[in-house]
C-alpha cells in the first residue's frame, strides 16, 4: 500500500487568501515557510490549499508570521495557460491548526 501523508510545522509567509465560489465552496490558500538544518540549512516556502476550512480557522484571519501545523497530502496539478501547459506540486490540507510559539523554539 502507498501512503501520501505530509505534516508541516512552519510559519505563514504571507497573509492567507480565502476565495469563495458561487457553488458555496471555499478555498484557503497559504504559503508556509519551513526551516530545516538537516542535512543542510535551508528554507522552503510551500504552497498549501485547504478546501472548505472550518469557520473557527477563518473567523480570525491568518496573518504573516502565524505559526501553523498542517496535515495533508502532496498533489500535482496540471492546467493550460497562455504560456502552455503548467504544473505545480502543492500540499492539499486536511487539517490546519494555528498555535502560539516562539519561532526560535521550533528550530
Amino acid at each position: 500500500m502507498d501512503y501520501n501523508v505530509i505534516v508541516l510545522q512552519g510559519t505563514l509567509a504571507a497573509p492567507a487568501e480565502l476565495r469563495e465560489y458561487e457553488s458555496g465552496a471555499r478555498l484557503l490558500r497559504l504559503l508556509v515557510t519551513v526551516r530545516s538544518t538537516e542535512p543542510r540549512r535551508r528554507v522552503d516556502v510551500l504552497p498549501v490549499t485547504y478546501w472548505d476550512p472550518p469557520d473557527e480557522l477563518t473567523a480570525h484571519p491568518l496573518e504573516r508570521g502565524d505559526r501553523l501545523w498542517v496535515c495533508g497530502s502532496a498533489q500535482r496539478r496540471f492546467w493550460e495557460a497562455k504560456e502552455g501547459r503548467r504544473t505545480r506540486v502543492e500540499l492539499v490540507a486536511r487539517h490546519v491548526t494555528r498555535y502560539d510559539a516562539d519561532p526560535a523554539d521550533a528550530a
